[in-house]
This record gives C-alpha cells, structure tokens and sequence, in this order.
C-alpha cells in the first residue's frame, strides 16, 4: 500500500514539474504579452531615455508591445538599480543604465546593499560615449604634451570632473598618475559648471563625453587633444585616440547596459537582445547615436557579463589604490 502512494505522489510531483516547465516555455515563447517597464534610474530627457527612445519603436514594431519608461531617480541611481534588483524576473521589469551603476557605485557606496554584477542578469550593451581629453585652446596639443609639462610643473595643472567617483573623474586620476601626480582634482556639481569652469580657465583639463563640449569644440573655444578609445569617432576624425597617443590603458567610456532582475528566463533575454541588435543594425539608428556622441556597442549577453566583470574589478582596482571617496 505504501508503495502506491509513494508512487502515485511521484507521479503527482512528476506532473506538476512538466506543466511548471511547459508554463515557463510558453511563457518565454509568448512574450512580450504585455508593456515593458524600463526603469531609468536619472532624470527624464536624459542621454538613457534619448538612447533607448532611439531603439525603441523598431523594437515595440517586432514585438507587438510598448515600452513604458519610469525614471526611478537619487542616489547616484542607486534607488532606480535597486528597485530593478528587488523586482520580479519575469520579464516585465528591466533596468537601461550606465557605466557607474554596474561597475562603479558598488565600490563607493559601503552600504548599497546588493551587487549588480552577481544579481542582475544582463541583455545586451547598447552603446557608449567615449570620454574625451578636453584643454582650452592654448593648452598643449597633445597628451603626451600635457602629461610632460604636468611632469615637470607639480601642482599647476588641474582636472575636473562633474562630481567624485563619476567615470570622468576616475579617467582623470588614471592621467594624473601617468603625470606623476601631480595634477589636482576639482570636483563640480554636475558636467555645465565643469564646462563653465573649463571656458574660464578655472580648469587646465577635463574628459567629458562630446555631448556637452560639441558646440565649444566647434567654437575652437575648447580644444580636444585625444578620444579615450581604441577607434577614432567620426566626429572628431582628427583627433587621436589614448592608444594612438601612447596610452593604451586610458580607455574610458561611459556605456550602457540593459538588464533585468537575476532569474529573468535566457530564452526572453536572448529574444530581447536580438530584437536590441536588430534595431542596431539600421543606419540611421547608428547616425542619431553619432549626433548625441554615442556608438553603437552592440555585446551580447554573455559578452556583456564577462565586460561587466572585468570593468567592475579595474574601477574597484582604481577606486581602492587611490583610496577614492565620495566627498573628494
């Protein structure tokens, strides 16, 4: 008798496992059913809403459902990265965010509470700015240049940054290094009082993104002096890379990341990311990402964990050998 119902209770678990496991493949093989959430964890208009905005409508065409953005704003988006963190992975909720919220913020903030890395499951890296080394127009022509004359005259060249720990100050510790340093770090309350700042002279040197520069480059009222990148952009078709300058380990940028909450189903997340790579592919997608100073990425899942991964470990590297913190 015991044997029956330990039987019959086999095959009742047996059975519920199968209509768990063909529910869940429906469920990955029907999605999207309803909206998409983008959570956008800064201000609304911002470059995130613009980028996505770009990508969208070829994708909601395909799939047959809207995505809806919520900008989940403060904490240096750590509030918006969180509530992603903590939603359900069922494929509803995703996070579009940029380099600091999965690379940097977990080794500036003691107390975030979770680990983007290891709890979000990534889909697809959709574009990047490259930072840009950026002097007045009578400051050195080069980076090499700079980095001599910083060599040689301790204490009379400084950088700036919108705001400490952010990806541009990071990239100006690594150059001060590479001067001796002996640059000083002058940290603003966001990237226009840093341009103010650099149009006065208050300022010998900054690496933005091109969007905020673009027009006092195309003024001459700044001077751009090198691309932090392994390519040349071809906004700048002139000015060299960090590489081409001599400095291959001065490659920042600030990219962004789609992700969901860990446990998200890999059959949507490769749908989803196919559908991103496909919006890529259209050259005038390609263009409008130019116009904003943006390429398109274009990294896989897997790609984009492995990147994440070793992003993380050389801005916590950079973050604990400079002993960085928040008030600098």
């Amino acid at each position: 008798m015991k044997k029956k119902v330990y039987l019959r209770t086999a095959v009742g678990a047996l059975s519920g496992l199968l209509i768990t496991m063909a529910a869940l493949q429906a469920s990955a093989q029907d999605w999207p059913t309803k909206p998409i959430r983008i959570v956008s964890p800064y201000a609304a208009g911002g470059v995130g809403d613009t980028i996505f905005r770009l990508i969208a409508p070829a994708m909601e065409a395909k799939l047959g459902q809207r995505f809806v953005i919520d900008n989940k704003t403060g904490a240096a988006g750590n509030i918006g990265t969180a509530e992603v963190v903590n939603s359900k992975p069922d494929g509803y909720t995703f996070l579009f965010a940029p380099t600091a919220n999965f690379a940097v913020n977990q080794h500036l903030f003691p107390s975030l509470g979770f680990n983007p890395v290891t709890q979000l499951d990534v889909v697809y890296t959709v574009a990047e700015a490259p930072l840009i080394a950026v002097t007045g127009p009578t400051g050195p022509a080069t980076l090499k240049e700079f980095a001599s004359q910083a060599r040689s005259n301790p204490q009379k060249f400084n950088f700036g940054s919108p705001g400490a720990g952010s990806p541009t100050h990071l990239a100006g510790v690594s150059f001060s290094q590479i001067a001796g340093n002996t640059m000083q770090h002058i940290a603003y309350r966001g990237t226009p009082p840093l341009v103010l700042a650099m149009l006065s002279g208050d300022v010998q040197l900054a690496f933005p993104t091109l969007t905020p520069v673009g027009t006092q480059l195309k003024s001459n009222r700044l001077k751009a002096i090198a691309v932090m990148s392994n390519q040349r952009m071809p906004e700048l078709p002139n000015v060299p890379t960090t590489v081409e300058a001599g400095f291959p380990e001065l490659v920042f940028g600030n990219w962004w990341v789609l992700a969901g909450p860990k446990g998200v189903d890999p059959k949507i997340v490769e749908k989803f990311a196919s559908e991103i790579r496909a919006a890529l592919a259209d050259p005038a997608t390609r263009a409008k990402l130019g116009e904003i100073g943006h390429v398109a990425y274009n990294l896989g899942p897997a790609e984009t964990a492995a990147f994440i991964r070793t992003e993380s470990t050389r801005y916590k590297t950079l973050i604990e050998r400079n002993a960085i913190k928040l008030d600098q």
